[in-house]
């Protein structure tokens, strides 16, 4: 039973209306500071900490609870007849509920004008103890440290009548991993900040890279298998996803997802996110083995398929798909014709979820649209891990420079920038020809930049697509000039790449001779 809880809370979220429903079962409530008059002040009983320890808040605060009346009643095992004596013998009271959230640091040191000492000050000590307190105990203890976690066990308390009843193990131990995994991420957090301050005594410079990194993220679900069926996987998220992320998505139909349904929609779903910024109406990808053989803007979700679907039918057939608008049941119908594995947009008509229906097996994915980042982009390696900034940058037009006799028409502009945002998304090395908002011909993966212009060029013939007049982008620079020609040999006009190579001079002359524009970026996009 549950006969007295102690409250301690920085984030008050629900707090008040917790303690009365507590109150009014007959649960005594012990509390400290601001949470303590919050209480008074709306009329719940409460007794300080303080009063019931008979030992005053000291040192500005910085300790509160750390006494043996408060943690010797949460710590006693009550079915350990020497932990009972030993309280009686000390008139300690048992404590049966532990409710705290602890100081703001995270949000302390996402404020650019943070200081170490308003880091260090941020920095609980009490509440994680009495929280670890609780949770190493939770046979014997409720603890509670997420406020949305307050209905759930109120439910459990009510049901018995009206005074407070037990709540179930299961809860109880729900709620302790709860604990230790947010007392583990709040640790983490700190010696994250820390361990990224610089040397100099005033900690003047802070690195984006600490020493030691500590990542939480938390489980969404488990993978059939791996990227092969011997393999076991499954799917972790942040505990606060980027806004507009693939982690984010709501599946509204479909067969469970794998693990390469999420890496490949993932792809898909970064691609058609930046066609947004080209002001061009809407986008669609088509991914297939994490790389995109077919992009294209368009009036309307249908038109913006029909287009990305020429360049690579073959490869479409069990791809993922991806649009940056609303399905509509003229798309769906479109749609439901080819063999897809995962369907993503912002959102469905009615009509699209009625005819995709008919496809039980094809995953929806429903998120919504966002430009947030992750943090770190990380890769694992034997015995360790790479970690970088994302490749967030999308060249503008401020950003390119011609570097060819040649100026590029308006047209060939509206070509290239496009060619840009999609060989951001292609494998190392990656050759994109496109025209008119679509992609004509995509390399991609290849040790050699020529073999990825060939298989670009090739594919677009196995289309029955045109490549002259096209543009191409380059996610590296032309390191000969033999890359170039095959290009123009396949029809390109105009060409788009970082440059940056010792023989740019040689490449940059080969393009006057061939008569075609060529534009810098000074941006590289690698993707391996």
């Amino acid at each position: 039973m549950i006969k007295q809880a102690l409250i301690s809370v920085s984030d008050k979220t629900g707090v008040l209306d917790f303690a009365r429903a507590l109150s009014a079962l007959g649960v005594s409530i012990l509390s400290t500071g601001g949470t303590a008059k919050l209480l008074q002040d709306n009329g719940v009983p409460v007794t300080e900490v303080a009063d019931y320890t008979g030992f005053p808040e000291m040192l500005d605060g910085r300790v509160k609870t750390l006494h043996p009346k408060v943690h010797g009643g949460i710590l006693a095992r009550r079915d350990f007849p020497e932990h009972v004596a030993k309280l009686s013998e000390h008139n300690i009271p048992e404590i049966d509920m532990v409710v705290v959230n602890l100081y703001p640091f995270q949000q302390t040191v996402a404020k650019d004008d943070c200081t170490l000492e308003d880091a260090i000050e941020n920095i609980d000590i009490g509440g994680p103890t009495m929280l670890r307190s609780a949770a190493k105990n939770h046979k014997d203890v409720v603890v509670v440290c997420d406020p949305a976690d307050y209905g759930l066990v109120l439910a459990e308390m009510k049901g018995t009548g009206a005074a407070a009843g037990p709540v179930s193990y299961d809860t109880k131990f729900m709620l302790a991993k709860k604990v230790f995994a947010h007392t583990a991420q709040y640790d983490g957090a700190i010696t994250n900040y820390l361990t990224s301050l610089g040397a100099d005594k005033a900690h003047a410079t802070r690195s984006s890279f600490p020493q030691t990194l500590n990542m939480t993220v938390e489980k969404v679900q488990d993978m059939r298998y791996g990227e092969n069926p011997h393999q076991a996987a499954a799917f972790y998220r942040d505990l606060a996803p980027a806004a507009g992320s693939l982690a984010a998505y709501k599946q509204l139909q479909g067969k469970e997802l794998s693990y390469n349904n999420i890496a490949d929609a993932d792809a898909a779903w970064e691609c058609v996110k930046s066609l947004g910024g080209l002001g061009q109406g809407a986008g669609c990808v088509i991914v297939k083995h994490a790389n995109p053989c077919g992009v294209a803007i368009g009036t309307d979700a249908l038109d913006a398929y029909t287009r990305a679907l020429q360049t690579d039918p073959t490869s479409a057939f069990g791809g993922i798909i991806a649009f940056n608008v609303e399905v509509d049941g003229k798309a769906a119908e479109a749609l439901a014709k080819l063999f897809v594995e995962v369907l993503i947009a912002p959102s469905f008509t009615a009509e699209a979820l009625a005819t995709m229906s008919a496809k039980q097996n094809v995953r929806l994915l429903q998120i919504a649209l966002g430009d947030g980042q992750n943090p770190y982009d990380v890769k694992r390696v034997g015995g360790g891990l790479l970690v970088q900034s994302p490749d967030a940058k999308n060249v503008g037009l401020g950003d390119l420079r011609v570097v060819t006799k040649k100026q590029p028409t308006q047209q060939q502009l509206q070509d290239m920038m496009f060619a840009w945002r999609v060989a951001k998304f292609v494998k190392s090395n990656a050759i994109v020809f496109c025209g008119n908002g679509m992609t004509l011909g995509v390399g991609a993966g290849q040790m050699s930049r020529i073999d990825s212009a060939r298989i670009a060029s090739i594919k677009a013939q196995n289309a029955g697509l045109s490549l002259a007049g096209s543009a191409v982008a380059s996610d590296a620079f032309f390191p000969f000039r033999d890359g170039l020609d095959v290009v123009v040999d396949a029809g390109a006009t105009c060409v788009i790449h970082p440059g940056g190579s010792m023989r740019d001079q040689e490449v940059i002359d080969a393009a006057d001779e061939r008569g075609v524009v060529m534009l810098y970026t000074g941006t590289r996009h690698f993707r391996h």
